[in-house]
C-alpha cells in the first residue's frame, strides 16, 4: 500500500503537485479543491495518464477533506497567485486566511503528517500553518530555497554552459527579494561558481535568482510560477516519505540556531521522516550574515503584519 499525500489546491502548483508525486509513485493523492468537481475533473484525467506513464498510484480528487484522512505528508499550495506588480507581501490578508481555514481542516484529519506550505507569502504562511495545525515546528516546512536554489543552479548552468546535473547551489533567507544567494557554496561538480565566473556576473545571476519568480509573472502575465514550485515540493515529500535524510534548504522555525528565534527562515536543513530533523548551521561571512539579518527583518515584518491582522 502506498503512502498518501494530500495536495491543497488544485489550480497549477497543486495539480502539478500530484502529477509529479504520482508520477514517481511516491504515493496516492489526494487533490483537495473548494471549487465544485475541478479536483475530480483533474484527477480523472491524471487517472487515464497513469496507464501511459507506467505508474500504479492513484489520484482522488474532493471538494471535502474527508478523503485526506491519515495522510503521511500535506502540500498546502491553496491561495491566490501574485499577478504583475504584485509583491508576495501584497498576498499576506487574502492568503492568511486561506491557509488558516484548510490547513485547520486538513492537520484534525492527519495529526501525524508532514506540511508542506507553498502558499504565499512562503514565510509568513508557514506561522499560520504552524498556529493553524497545533503540530510540533519540526513537521512545518515552507517550500523555498530548493526552488530558489533549483533557479539559480539553472541560471549558473546556462551561464557556463554545463549540466544542470553539475551544479550544486544554496540560497537561504526569506523567499523573496531579499534571499541570500550564497555563491561560495554554490559548485559545479564541487568547484565554487567564485573560481569559474567574473565577481560582476556572479551578482547578475544573484539578482536573476531574487527576481526569479517576478521575471515569471512579468512574462505570463496572468499567473506565476507552477512547473518549478512543484517540482521543489515534491522533491522534498520524497526525502520525507522515504526517510532520505536529504539536506535541502527550507525555511523552517528557527530557535536561536543563525541567532533567529521564533522565525520562519530558509537554512540547511536535514530532511527525513520526522520532516526538519536538523537544521544545519554553516559559518557565514559578515557579509553574508548582514544579508541574511536583511532578509529576517523582512519575514519578521511580514509576521508582524500577520499579528496585526489576528493570525
Amino acid at each position: 500500500m502506498l503512502q498518501k499525500i494530500t495536495v491543497i489546491g488544485a489550480g497549477n502548483v497543486g495539480a502539478t503537485c500530484a502529477q509529479r508525486a504520482a508520477e514517481k509513485e511516491l504515493a496516492d493523492v489526494v487533490l483537495v479543491d473548494v471549487v465544485e468537481d475541478m479536483p475530480m475533473g483533474k484527477a480523472l484525467d491524471l487517472c487515464e495518464a497513469a496507464p501511459v506513464e507506467k505508474h500504479d498510484a492513484l489520484i482522488t480528487g474532493a471538494n471535502d477533506y474527508a478523503p485526506s484522512a491519515g495522510s503521511d505528508v500535506i502540500i498546502v499550495t491553496a491561495g491566490i497567485a501574485r499577478k504583475p506588480g504584485m509583491s508576495r507581501g501584497d498576498l499576506i490578508k487574502t492568503n492568511a486566511g486561506i491557509v488558516d481555514t484548510v490547513v485547520k481542516q486538513a492537520a484534525e484529519l492527519s495529526p501525524d503528517a508532514i506540511l508542506i506550505v507553498v502558499s504565499n507569502p512562503l514565510d509568513a504562511m508557514c506561522h499560520v500553518a504552524l498556529k493553524a495545525s497545533g503540530f510540533p515546528s519540526e513537521r512545518v516546512i515552507g517550500m523555498a530555497g530548493v526552488l530558489d536554489s533549483a533557479r539559480f543552479r539553472f541560471f549558473i548552468a546556462e551561464a557556463l554552459q554545463v549540466s544542470v546535473e553539475n551544479t550544486h547551489a544554496f540560497v537561504l533567507g526569506g523567499h523573496g527579494d531579499t534571499m541570500v544567494p550564497l555563491p561560495r557554496f554554490s559548485t559545479v561538480s564541487g568547484i565554487p561558481i567564485t573560481e569559474l565566473l567574473p565577481a560582476d556576473k556572479i551578482e547578475a545571476l544573484c539578482q536573476r535568482t531574487a527576481q526569479g519568480g517576478a521575471e515569471i509573472v512579468g512574462l505570463l502575465k496572468t499567473g506565476s510560477a507552477y512547473y518549478a514550485p512543484a517540482s521543489a515540493a515534491v522533491e522534498m515529500a520524497e526525502a520525507i516519505l522515504k526517510d532520505k535524510k536529504k539536506i535541502l534548504p527550507c525555511a523552517v522555525y528557527l530557535t536561536g540556531q543563525y541567532g533567529y528565534n521564533d522565525l520562519f527562515i530558509g537554512v540547511p536543513v536535514k530532511l527525513g521522516i520526522d520532516g526538519a530533523e536538523e537544521v544545519i548551521e554553516i559559518k557565514l561571512t559578515d557579509e553574508e550574515k548582514s544579508a541574511l539579518d536583511n532578509s529576517a527583518a523582512a519575514v519578521r515584518g511580514l509576521v508582524d503584519t500577520l499579528a496585526e491582522l489576528g493570525f
